[in-house]
């Protein structure tokens, strides 16, 4: 099955256009990886709209690739100006910067990118071989299993989305809501249209995410005051003596990559989890003289190779369960769906050229990010001098243009708008953003699965218990809803205490 898979998807992807926008997606991801405020998230959705308009595994192999840069990215600017261009790159900081501050910015970049590279390879070889598995295992899978597959992906999601438990619940049911608008599978009748026929098919998942995540984003960046400073950047070059660097590493790449792919197959888990872990993990078992904290080249590796492991274990439950692993994930499953491609255990069965292609271009992005990743570092670092004013705009009308080219609807242009708005109040009050996507996401396959499962059932309810896989999931969901609870109600403590204590 895996070897047909790879050999049917050999032909689609071995194709100029898959190769072209493999490699151009993999520069942008880059870029806008590298810049602070973006993001791998931040670039799959500018270029929504450019992807779905090509054919499945070139648009995959583009967006995909965006990921992969993405998240390699924000360790350009953690190196140089100690700000994370992601999240993902948060853990960098602990020795990437003061190797840079030690005159070995070349150095501190390269491992980076190398370690990705390798690390994303790991990941990838994860996903070959567990996705199929996992497919397999979820062939027999009926109503029932899919119900409580999607509840544990919403949990998931929603528990570890950070913050506050309840605000993170709550923006999870706001996102179920969302995927109520339209058109009734069952009964054909319309719900919360409006009487218009625009909202027929409920609000397209890319102006919903572009005005979620990218009109807020730019909104917060206006409201602060750096907006004409430019930052004094030294120039870097390009450094191919960091490959040999990074290998002398190898037991702490192996195990950070480990951890990475371990992390990311865990729906709601992400790269910033694995990289921390990662860190802990290779700083506990260093030598003393090694001096973790203070520029340190196993830290570097150790962080940079587990968040790009995350990405091939964050796509293992996304291909094999269409369950997203994070945000990002959850936007590439959206635009399968668009696509006309369903990802889940029938994908490998009825399409297995589609996931064999997914697998090449993932591999294929990985490979390139070594030396396209290190030949264009000293660009990368120029792109770190551009001022936001004048960055901003640009991206405001990429987001304006991609959103309206999706069915040519002034409509979607003000669901962008509008959605932006919330998201800016979701940001000021705290509110987290993604089991919004996760929950729009999710919520047909709850929905139909759900009333599926009751049409199906003689029993009521009691479906989901009579079924070994679907009461395993229920148990499951109850342990991760009780975790999250006692570990709220734990900071919660932590927080009193802290405010009891007398400075």
């Amino acid at each position: 099955m895996l070897l047909d898979s790879l050999s049917s998807g050999f032909d689609l992807f071995f194709t100029p256009l898959t190769i072209g926008l493999t490699f151009s997606g993999l520069l942008f991801g880059l870029f806008v990886g590298a810049l602070p405020g973006l993001g791998p998230l931040m670039g799959i959705i500018l270029m929504l709209p450019v992807a779905i308009g090509q054919q499945p595994i070139a648009a995959m192999g583009f967006l995909i690739a965006i990921f992969v840069g993405g998240s390699c990215g924000g360790s350009i600017s953690a190196i140089l100006l100690r700000i994370p261009g992601t999240p993902l790159a948060a853990a960098t900081l602990f020795d990437g910067y003061p190797l840079a501050q030690k005159g070995r910015a070349a150095d501190a970049i390269g491992i980076a990118i190398t370690a990705s590279s390798l690390g994303g390879l790991f990941g990838g070889i994860v996903l070959i071989f567990l996705a199929p598995l996992l497919a397999r295992f979820a062939s027999g899978f009926a109503p029932p299993e899919y119900t409580m597959l999607a509840i544990t992906g919403l949990t998931a999601i929603v528990v570890i989305s950070g913050g506050s438990l309840i605000k993170g619940l709550l923006a999870g049911c706001f996102g179920l809501l969302l995927a109520t608008i339209g058109t009734d599978e069952f009964s054909t009748g319309y719900r919360f249209t409006f009487g218009t026929h625009h909202m027929l098919n409920g609000f397209h998942i890319v102006a919903v995410v572009v005005g979620l995540f990218a009109i807020s984003e730019m909104a917060f960046q206006i409201m602060r005051k750096d907006l004409t400073t430019k930052p004094n950047i030294p120039m870097v070059r390009a450094n191919f003596g960091a490959i040999v660097l990074t290998l002398k590493h190898w037991v702490n790449l192996l195990r950070s990559s480990a951890i990475g792919a371990f992390f990311g197959s865990l729906p709601g888990a992400g790269g910033v989890i694995s990289s921390f872990t990662a860190y802990a993990a290779a700083k506990a078992a260093s030598h003393p003289d090694e001096g973790y904290g203070e520029g340190a080249e196993g830290g570097v590796v150790a962080t940079e190779s587990a968040n790009n492991a995350t990405v091939g274990g964050t796509l293992v439950p996304s291909l094999a369960l269409g369950i997203p692993g994070d945000a990002s994930s959850a936007v590439l499953i959206g635009a399968l769906l668009i696509l006309g491609i369903f990802p889940g255990p029938t994908l490998f069965e009825q399409q297995p050229e589609i996931a064999g292609g997914v697998f090449l271009v993932y591999l294929a992005s990985n490979v390139s990010l070594l030396f396209a990743g290190i030949l264009t570092t000293p660009i990368f670092v120029y792109v770190l001098r551009l001022r936001k004013s004048h960055l901003i705009p640009a991206v405001l009308l990429l987001c304006a243009i991609g959103t309206f080219a999706l069915q040519a609807s002034i409509f979607d242009l003000w669901v962008m708008l509008t959605f932006g708005l919330i998201g800016i109040l979701f940001r000021a009050a705290n509110y987290p953003l993604a089991p919004v996507v996760i929950g729009t996401i999710l919520g047909p396959l709850l929905e139909n699965n759900y009333r599926r499962s009751l049409l199906i059932s003689r029993e009521g309810h009691w479906i989901f218990l009579d079924r070994p896989v679907s009461a395993t999931l229920i148990i499951i969901n109850v342990l991760l809803i009780a975790g999250a609870i006692w570990f709220a109600i734990r900071q919660r403590k932590k927080t009193a205490a802290k405010k009891e204590t007398p400075i």
